[in-house]
């Protein structure tokens, strides 16, 4: 029997590949009463022989890690939809957000105890890529969390 191999919709996850940096924006939230500017540091790696992107996330403010972050992203063949397994130094249970591309921006989405969420990858720049994550208590009307631009390090 022949391995299955990687389709063009498992590659389009390429665009994620490699190591990024850049700023955020974080939007004032229950979580971060505040909000303000961070810088973020990317580690994006193809993994299960390109069936799979594992990324690895770590956010800084003054100096000191205040977040990590940890996903997979797939291609599900039976659902036609892109997933990203997400889990967090929140300590909340594992998210898993589905959506598709829409040209050059991703656009996946997620339901939890505590609302829906929205986060958009853009890769129509060379050499980076903005990223949006968006909330909201209904699903209808979308409040903006944080909003980062990443350029590509190595």
């Amino acid at each position: 029997m022949e391995m299955p191999k990687p389709t063009d919709a498992h590659r389009r996850l390429d665009k994620l590949v490699g190591r990024w940096a850049g700023e955020e924006k974080i939007h004032p939230s229950p979580f971060d009463p505040q909000g303000g500017v961070a810088m973020a540091r990317v580690e994006n790696r193809l993994a299960l022989d390109g069936f799979a992107v594992v990324q690895d996330y770590a956010q800084e403010k003054n100096g000191q890690i205040v977040f990590r972050g940890h996903g997979v992203f797939r291609w599900e063949v039976m659902q036609q939809c892109y997933e990203m397994y997400w889990f967090d130094s929140m300590g909340f249970p594992p998210s898993v957000f589905r959506g598709n591309f829409a040209g050059e921006v991703l656009t996946v989405m997620s339901q939890s105890p505590q609302g829906h969420n929205r986060a958009v990858f853009d890769f129509s720049k060379k050499s980076q890529y903005t990223f949006r994550m968006e909330v909201s208590p209904d699903g209808k009307q979308w409040f903006p969390f944080m909003e980062g631009q990443y350029s590509l390090k190595s």
